[in-house]
């Protein structure tokens, strides 16, 4: 394959088994510049496919065959094992706090989906580029969850209305610009309302954005 022939972006492997739901999918990764290199319908299947084809991500349902319980979960785990460089996208019908968080406190390159999200294609497109550029992907109904469950007395009580909404957007893994682009302010201000919350959270500041996702979710997992 020449230089012209290859993939815009990388090569993605899909696992789920709803047949339509996992061709609408590799068309969408297809128009969004990346080779499908693969599906299937199992997780044995899946990873033979990521053992065989080295994909750059892997987006796999978190309930498939035999039992439709967290089959996609434990492959999800076992890739990682096997090859840490793969990116993956977990997607999941409702939220599942505890499966999410077991995933994503996996690091970087991981990311956790509901499958309603991708109805917005320019949205599943940049947490696609997300992950397989190093970040990670947090829904945000699972941020709503864990805000909606956390405790009276939890330290999230200091923050100021404003402060949640930038915690809220960085544990979706989006950086100070993205942050700034959305809530219509200027960078410089963001980065003080980050420093803000890391202060009163007891949280180390730190520049690298998937380990500012995991620190704010494992706080929220101390709720």
């Amino acid at each position: 394959m020449d230089a012209a022939q290859q993939p815009a972006r990388g090569r993605i492997v899909l696992a789920d088994d709803d047949v339509l739901l996992r061709e609408g999918l590799a068309s969408l990764c297809e128009r969004a510049g990346y080779e499908v290199a693969g599906q299937a319908g199992d997780a044995v299947r899946l990873l033979e496919l990521v053992d065989d084809r080295l994909p750059d991500l892997a987006i796999v349902d978190i309930r498939m065959p035999p039992d439709h319980s967290t089959e996609g979960l434990k492959a999800a785990r076992t890739i990682r094992e096997r090859h840490p460089a793969t990116g993956i996208l977990v997607l999941s019908a409702y939220v599942e706090v505890e499966d999410a968080l077991e995933l994503l406190a996996g690091g970087h390159k991981v990311g956790y989906l509901l499958k309603s999200r991708i109805t917005v294609v320019e949205e599943f497109t940049e947490s696609l580029d997300r992950i397989h550029k190093g970040g990670s992907v947090v829904d945000p109904s699972l941020v709503q969850e864990l805000f909606s469950a956390r405790r009276r007395d939890d330290p999230l009580s200091l923050l100021s209305t404003r402060e949640r909404e930038v915690l809220a957007l960085m544990a979706e893994g989006r950086s100070n610009a993205g942050i700034g682009r959305r809530l219509w302010v200027t960078e410089g201000t963001v980065e003080k309302h980050v420093r803000s919350i890391l202060g009163k959270l007891r949280l180390q500041e730190d520049t690298d954005d998937h380990r500012r996702v995991l620190a704010v979710l494992t706080f929220l997992e101390s709720r």
